[in-house]
């Protein structure tokens, strides 16, 4: 296990003291050449070699391939027609993968994190591969930390170690203590030294399997997994017991009997479910990154159509980055040229601006030296914890003052007159930003700033306005059609909140509720999480208690965001989606990026998981009842004693016909249907009775054919019976599982069966696939004992679907 290295471990490493200029060109050069790299691969995928081999070396594959190989022996070559099969499918899902793997690596590469690092006095962006043992590497709000390193340069620098720790307070970092790769910045700035490079930093693995694309944790994978365990002990007796009758029943023809045998086991294996499963998610993956939506989990598009609660962040999410300074009101008869001289000095005292105070700065340049300018003498950082920060200033006539920024309903006291104003411009969906001189001058240090509040003169408002997304209203209306609740959670004031998402036409805005006044206990705070849908002033913390409260009132819940803010209920949530241009911690932990920064393109990550889990739990179906009714069909041989009813040949044109090539097409086909739990149960309850129907149906054709056909040429006779009234059977099944009937899926049943059809009337292909139904009263009997049974399969899905609703 990897332990966080002590305080000043490893600080020698760099070789000598950190240099405010950082390393020079040569100096980089020497460490490169002595491997000191952070050469950690960035890996937003399998590789090629992994891809290949999970899609060969398989189980399945194994079985087949080894009966391929039998009837390769034992001819003819018409028997081996399923292990062709087996070759395309394998081929399919490994183009597939490799087509989803680039679009992968891609989209990786645009989102990657690129940390700034000063090297030769000049600070560049770099890709995380390039720094090396000593860099020096700045900090700024919303920067993950990639390498461990040492503090060099602090200017009320907070990092929350939370994601390593579990530790939620953030953690002052002064010059000279350690940063661990992992954490993130929450407040101030400054640089450090990179101490442990590559895998050496602590959370490397972290880091290197959190990025990795992986097909586990999900419940469709690990329920088809199990669905396929369940299978393997159901084919191993029936095999062997198969395998001994037919050489007891075919003694004097060895060869008719492997081949009637393999015919018995080959159906048993549900080799095309697994195939589907890989290639429609890789299909997901690649469909989405035309819309430059970057998976890094692939179970998150399974995950995302699951949710049934999406919270949401209001800044970046339903507004746009930026504002716009609608106006300043200013206060206690303060001037308004010195109130825009103010926060032209505020605006230049913050190197790395939120969007509200990049607003200030655009609208109030700050005042140029030489002309009245002033000197920023100590500084507050912006916390969403505090929801305010500050600097102090010494004018131009020698005078300290003090300033914060922030929220009005948090710097004033409750019932100041004030307050009345900003309720009324909150109602219209402004934001709006106190302006106030610190009385008792500034506190720095961010533990002793939340008491810089407590006395305050107010100067001014700052009455921002906030760009709507354009297709926020729309993206909601979505989420409303669907039955997934919406949750906007802010730091913003409640009632300006509120008026934003009632803009956005969004059901419950008319009550928004301050955060500050819910409950703390678990259970209180999610009933009234359920009752409501807007929340204002939420603390970072109190955003992962919601997300913790929804969860434990059995909700999915997706969190949506771009802050350093979000980060703790983005790692907490279901499924974390981060904008592209939100910061590299939310980046990290999020599932799902949108590098478009588009919160329109969540409604289709939603509908390629519903595509992929509703899609694939129709064709299981099919698969499975195919398994069934292998398994019930060797059984019966193996106690009457006969010879297996079918050559190989007629079961791969029977799975071809009716499950492998519609199963394609529906596996790809849209599907709006809401995910569900319980995958394994909810399929098997369909297939085991259909399996039954169908094989007892099949048999009972079987039987009847050989007391109705005699001579040398019987069993084919009594073959081709059996294959009509099974092949019906199936049908039936695909005409079920195909519902609600849309054109193409008519069509799609109807050219099956046309193909069927074909077969039978075409003399080669008669020939090829050994079928010549004989005479005109068995054929019929075999298409009454089909209508019977698929008389039975509707009452059977009918009876399942009223017994067990959705």
């Amino acid at each position: 296990m990897t332990h966080p290295p002590e305080s000043g471990a490893e600080a020698g490493r760099a070789g000598e003291a950190p240099r405010a200029g950082g390393l020079t060109r040569a100096e980089v050069e020497e460490r490169v050449a002595r491997g000191e790299v952070n050469d950690i691969p960035v890996r937003s995928s399998r590789s090629t070699g992994d891809i290949v081999r999970a899609n060969v070396f398989t189980r399945f594959n194994a079985i087949i391939g080894i009966l391929f190989l039998i009837i390769l022996v034992v001819g003819p070559i018409q028997d081996g027609l399923f292990g062709f099969v087996i070759l395309a499918n394998t081929g399919i899902g490994i183009v597939q993968e490799l087509r989803a793997k680039k679009t992968l690596d891609n989209l990786a590469v645009i989102g990657e994190a690129r940390p700034r690092v000063r090297r030769d006095g000049e600070s560049a962006e770099l890709p995380t591969g390039e720094i090396v043992l000593g860099d020096l590497v700045e900090l700024r709000p919303g920067d993950k930390c990639v390498v461990d390193g040492t503090v060099a340069e602090s200017e009320s620098l907070e990092a929350d170690e939370s994601l390593l720790t579990g530790e939620a307070d953030p953690v002052v970092k002064r010059p000279g203590d350690q940063i661990m790769s992992g954490s993130f910045v929450v407040a101030g700035s400054g640089a450090f030294t990179a101490t442990k490079v590559g895998r050496e930093a602590y959370a490397a693995q972290l880091a290197e399997e959190a990025s990795r694309f992986t097909l586990v944790h999900s419940e469709l994978r690990s329920g088809i997994s199990q669905i396929l365990k369940y299978i393997t002990w159901m084919m191993i007796p029936a095999a062997v017991g198969l395998i001994l009758s037919q050489l007891v029943v075919e003694h004097s023809d060895v060869r008719a009997a492997i081949r009637r045998m393999v015919a018995g086991i080959v159906p048993m294996v549900p080799e095309g479910l697994v195939l589907l499963t890989s290639v429609a998610f890789a299909i997901g993956v690649i469909r989405l990154g035309r819309k430059q939506c970057l998976v890094q989990e692939l179970p998150a598009i399974e995950g995302l159509a699951r949710v049934d609660v999406v919270c949401l962040d209001k800044t970046g999410t339903l507004t746009e980055g930026g504002m716009d300074v609608r106006e300043v009101r200013t206060l206690s008869g303060t001037g308004e040229e010195y109130a825009g001289r103010v926060l032209g000095a505020l605006g230049a005292s913050e190197p790395n601006p939120n969007a509200s105070l990049q607003a200030i700065i655009e609208a109030y340049p700050a005042p140029e030296d030489g002309d009245g300018g002033w000197r920023c003498t100590d500084t507050l950082p912006f916390s969403s914890a505090r929801k305010y920060s500050g600097a102090a200033f010494e004018e131009s006539d020698g005078s300290a003052v003090a300033w914060l920024m922030g929220a009005p309903d948090v710097l004033l006291a409750k019932g100041d007159p004030t307050l009345a104003e900003v309720d009324r411009l909150d109602r219209e969906g402004l934001r709006v930003l106190l302006l106030a001189r610190a009385a008792d001058g500034l506190e720095s240090a961010s533990g002793a700033g939340e008491q810089v509040a407590q006395r305050v003169e107010p100067a001014a408002l700052v009455v921002l306005e906030q760009r709507l997304r354009p297709d926020a209203s729309e993206t909601l209306h979505y989420f409303a059609e669907q039955s997934v609740g919406t949750k906007v959670v802010s730091g913003d004031n409640a009632v300006s909140v509120g008026a934003v998402a009632g803009k956005l036409a969004m059901s419950g805005a008319e009550a928004p509720v301050d955060a500050r006044k819910l409950p703390a206990e678990q259970g209180a705070m999610a009933r009234k999480l359920e009752d409501h849908a807007v929340f204002g002033r939420v603390t970072p913390q109190q955003k992962r208690e919601m997300v913790g409260a929804l969860q434990s009132r059995g909700h999915t819940v997706a969190m949506t965001g771009d802050g350093v803010n979000d980060v703790l209920a983005l790692k907490d949530a279901d499924i974390g989606v981060s904008m592209g241009s939100g910061s590299d911690a939310t980046k990290a932990v999020a599932q799902i990026v949108l590098l478009n920064n588009s919160f329109a393109t969540l409604p289709s990550v939603v509908g390629e998981g519903r595509r992929v889990i509703g899609n694939i739990e129709r064709v299981a179906n099919l698969f499975l009842t195919k398994t069934v009714y292998s398994v019930l069909l060797a059984l019966l041989v193996i106690c009457w004693q006969l010879p297996y009813p079918f050559l190989p040949r007629h079961l791969t044109l029977l799975s071809s016909l009716t499950i492998g090539i519609p199963a394609f097409f529906l596996a790809l086909a849209p599907n709006k249907e809401r995910a569900r739990p319980h995958f394994v149960r909810r399929v098997m309850r369909y297939a085991v009775p259909s399996g039954i129907i169908a094989g007892t149906a099949t048999f009972g054709t079987y039987l009847l054919a050989r007391h109705h056909y005699s001579g040398e040429n019987a069993l084919s006779a009594e073959t081709s019976a059996a294959t009509l009234t099974l092949f019906l059977i199936a049908m039936w099944v695909l005409a079920i599982v195909a519902r609600p009937y849309t054109w193409w899926r008519i069509g799609l049943v109807l050219t099956m069966a046309a193909a069927f059809l074909v077969v039978l009337v075409t003399p080669a292909l008669q020939h090829f696939f050994a079928l010549r139904l004989v005479g005109a009263a068995l054929p019929w009997v075999a298409v009454a004992v089909a209508a019977v049974a698929g008389v039975l399969l509707e009452v059977a899905w009918r009876w399942v679907a009223r017994k067990f609703p959705a």
